[in-house]
């Protein structure tokens, strides 16, 4: 209880909040990095993954590509990144280092799932498009996208909370982020830092998850929302969730 105690007394430094070193701007850093990492990713990954889901080719190759960053280490990248970059920081982003790594860790789940969830849209759902005279972009952006969203977003959600949490170890390369306040605490033996630095992680990793959870509902078309719904039976072809009809 005492330790508690000394983490809520450091919690409520005002000196812990400001300036430099201080809470608010590490976690300004911190989303700055992360977000700026996960938005690079998306551009990078999600239309490509996209058009080849549509296509319904070289889903494997595409996998295995972007599998690389799952192959190397994020701490390797940020050990060779410094290396090669030292501690450049870009505009928006911040560290190019960490920016790098962040990027690798982010990539294959965006692939992984923008891919299947295009390419898994039911046969027939397609062939009623067309017979309605919809060409490749209509279907694409009126049918298979809305289709496709809630495991698009459920990609997003798993790459930036990795994102969030894994962003700490660029403070091992000089960067800020919530991730100072862990190493400063280690290499301090602070330990009531170390553990206030490792709250402010998981309660931003928990609210990265909570705030993104909210936007798969809002970017879910509302019919498909009642489709997902929990329902007992075994699920409709091309619907995720959905069950299918009973047999008369």
């Amino acid at each position: 209880m005492d330790f508690l105690r000394e983490v809520g007394v450091w919690f409520n430094d005002p000196a812990n909040w400001s300036g430099g070193r201080g809470i608010i701007h590490q976690l300004y850093e911190h989303v700055r990095m992360s977000g700026g990492a996960v938005v690079v990713a998306m551009v990078l990954a999600l239309p490509p993954a996209v058009w080849l889901g549509h296509r319904r080719r070289f889903g494997t190759v595409a996998m295995n590509v972007s599998n690389v960053g799952r192959a190397v280490p994020s701490f390797a990248i940020l050990v060779i990144g410094a290396k090669l970059f030292g501690l450049k920081e870009l505009p928006l982003v911040g560290s190019l280092t960490a920016m790098l790594a962040l990027v690798a860790l982010a990539v294959p789940p965006l692939v992984t799932n923008a891919y299947v969830a295009v390419a898994e849209v039911a046969d027939e759902v397609r062939d009623s498009a067309r017979g309605m005279g919809m060409g490749d972009r209509q279907l694409l952006w009126r049918i298979e996208l809305p289709l496709a969203m809630p495991l698009v977003m459920s990609g997003v959600r798993t790459a930036a909370v990795q994102v969030v949490a894994t962003a700490t170890i660029a403070a091992f390369v000089g960067a800020d982020g919530l991730g100072r306040f862990i190493i400063d605490g280690r290499a301090t033996q602070d330990f009531v830092q170390l553990f206030a630095g490792a709250l402010l992680v998981a309660a931003l990793s928990m609210t990265t998850e909570g705030t993104l959870a909210l936007a798969q509902r809002m970017l879910t078309p509302r019919g498909l929302r009642a489709a997902l719904r929990p329902t007992a039976g075994p699920r409709a072809p091309g619907i995720p969730g959905s069950a299918a009809p009973a047999a008369a």
